[in-house]
């Protein structure tokens, strides 16, 4: 062989050679950098206690217990320091857990098909959260680990126990990274003073996050009594510590909304931590305002703060740069999710928030709700939190995002602080009872709660909403099914032909609903068939459409389809 020809032989395995060695290299770096390491276990502690099965889906171990009450929604509790906490918290929940990470997987898998980009994503959320563990207190890192040493082994290809279920608690920020992926349009509001029945503090809540209906069917009311801080209770799902609503025995409530963000680029304090800070160590609103001020957040929140000890509510305006604590001049609070502060209001993503989302919109209509009586008692907040109507009373079709209703919700809740009462929906979203708890009573007798006994106040039940037993709710479960019908035809491209019977079923099952026209838009767009796809469109555009960003993306459909037709 001559010269050359070695010298190119080599160069042209070189290449090769150095591709795969920067890719090893850059592999082991991320492996290293991205690698979270677990607290440090002090002697004396217990990591794998026993559990005692009572029967009748009652639970017990050293430091606490879970069971299902009668009402369907699950009851835990837990005492002790973060890793016993933690620790009993997985031991009890073990199979919900299990349960509730494969209903979040599905909802994922669900709002995004391609295995690739989740592949994908899984590493950008690696990546993202890498050094996570730096701004989360000891003491919750501790609770965290505990837990996952019950975690089922099912999902280890995602990230090793303790990892996941850490970085789970960062989903809801992690949303904002996604480009500001709509999980969460929450609505929350509180009255006291002129404005409530007995002149005490009442707060309403709804919890609109969705991932599908497995996730939100076994939700859990737990109650803490931890070594250090304020006993508190907050509605959940196994395996989560964090709080998105809850009460501690000082009367102090924290529920959290999402606001609009700028994409982050690298995690610090998850929100839901930082409101379960605020539920264990204040006991007013400026020592919550503390707390929030001091953890650093990578995505925008608003914490609306209700205290008995102060007599009021405030909200506290959280940025990744500013703290702001906003007292309104009136003695109500609307929260949904934009920011009302002087210092942030005209921030331009405000702004942009207001223009384009459905915040404004489910804000203006609970004002106008508020308008239309001079004081409120618990019964009536749970009425306007199940209201699905728009402003003016219209209809904007079942399941809309305007709604204060949008038939999606984790959870609602009902606070009085002063009297330490909250009640919870059981499901489904809303529209069924509220079941009622007493934290006084609770709180003083956590050691005698340890037989299978209901906790909660059975005569202080809200009844379920009209609307459960209706025509109307049976008409919405069908649209539903029929929607997600529609949906897998037109992702595979199936030739499936919808007659015109079944596609008038199909609309009057939820005839003012934007999306009832833009799915059959879309089906009829897949089968080429585009003067009845822009028929559907047209009437969709007609409807009250949630968000600026739907109504341009319909409107492009349909000036494609104009176009196909005219030639």
């Amino acid at each position: 062989m001559s010269p050359n020809k070695r010298h190119i032989s080599k160069r042209y395995y070189l290449i090769p050679a150095s591709f795969l060695l920067l890719l090893i290299t850059g592999i082991i770096y991320f492996r290293l950098e991205t690698r979270i390491a677990t607290p440090a276990v002090p002697t004396g502690i217990d990591l794998h206690p026993g559990r005692m099965d009572h029967g009748g889906q009652f639970f017990s171990t050293t430091h606490g217990w879970f069971r299902k009450s009668r009402s369907g929604l699950f009851e835990l509790y837990v005492q002790g320091s973060g890793f016993n906490r933690g620790i009993s918290h997985g031991v009890l929940t073990r199979e919900q857990m299990e349960f509730q990470e494969e209903a979040f997987l599905a909802g994922l898998r669900k709002m995004i098909p391609d295995e690739s980009y989740l592949r994908f994503l899984k590493y950008v959320v690696k990546w993202f959260d890498r050094d996570i563990d730096e701004y989360i207190p000891e003491e919750y890192l501790q609770e965290i680990y505990g837990i996952s040493l019950s975690a089922s082994l099912r999902f280890d290809f995602i990230a090793p126990n303790y990892e996941r279920i850490l970085n789970y608690h960062a989903a809801h920020d992690i949303g904002h990274a996604m480009q500001n992926m709509n999980l969460v349009g929450c609505t929350s509001l509180v009255l006291w003073d002129e404005n409530s029945e007995d002149s005490t503090l009442l707060i309403g809540r709804n919890f609109d996050f969705y991932v599908g209906d497995a996730f939100s069917e076994r939700k859990i009311v737990c109650f803490i009594q931890p070594d250090s801080g304020y006993n508190h209770m907050l509605i959940t799902w196994a395996g989560m510590i964090g709080v998105v609503s809850g009460m501690n025995e000082q009367g102090l409530t924290v529920t959290i909304n999402a606001a609009k963000s700028d994409i982050p680029f690298s995690a610090k304090t998850p929100i839901s931590l930082i409101a379960r800070e605020i539920l264990q160590y204040a006991s007013n609103i400026q020592e919550a305002n503390k707390i929030a001020s001091s953890r650093k957040s990578f995505v925008s929140e608003t914490f609306l703060i209700g205290s008995a000890n102060d007599a009021c509510a405030a909200i506290i305006e959280k940025t990744p740069d500013k703290t702001i604590l906003f007292r309104p001049s009136s003695h109500l609070i609307i929260c949904t999710n934009h920011f009302q502060s002087d210092e942030l209001k005209n921030d331009e993503l405000n702004l942009e928030n207001i223009r384009n989302s459905a915040s404004a919109y489910r804000y203006e209509r609970v004002s106008e709700l508020l308008q239309r009586q001079k004081t409120w008692n618990v019964h009536q907040m749970a009425q306007l939190l199940r209201d699905q109507l728009g402003k003016n009373d219209s209809s904007i079709g079942m399941g809309n995002e305007k709604a204060i209703n949008q038939l999606i919700a984790h959870h609602s809740v009902i606070f009085m602080p002063e009297h330490r009462l909250v009640w919870v929906s059981a499901g489904p979203f809303q529209v069924g009872e509220y079941i009622c708890y007493d934290l006084n009573r609770i709180f003083s007798n956590f050691a005698n709660l340890s037989e299978n006994m209901e906790i909660s106040e059975y005569d202080l039940t809200i009844e379920p909403d009209t609307f459960l037993t209706s025509n109307d709710f049976r008409k919405y479960q069908r649209f539903r099914q029929m929607s997600e019908e529609i949906r897998k035809t037109i992702s595979a491209e199936e030739k499936t032909m919808i007659n015109k019977q079944l596609e008038s079923q199909y609309i009057q099952l939820n005839p003012e609903f934007y999306l009832t026209y833009d799915l059959l838009g879309d089906y009829h767009m897949m089968q080429k068939e585009f003067l009845p796809a822009m028929h559907h469109y047209q009437l969709a555009m007609k409807k009250e459409i949630p968000t600026v960003w739907e109504k341009d993306k319909i409107n492009g459909k349909l000036e494609k389809c104009i176009k196909k037709t005219v030639r």
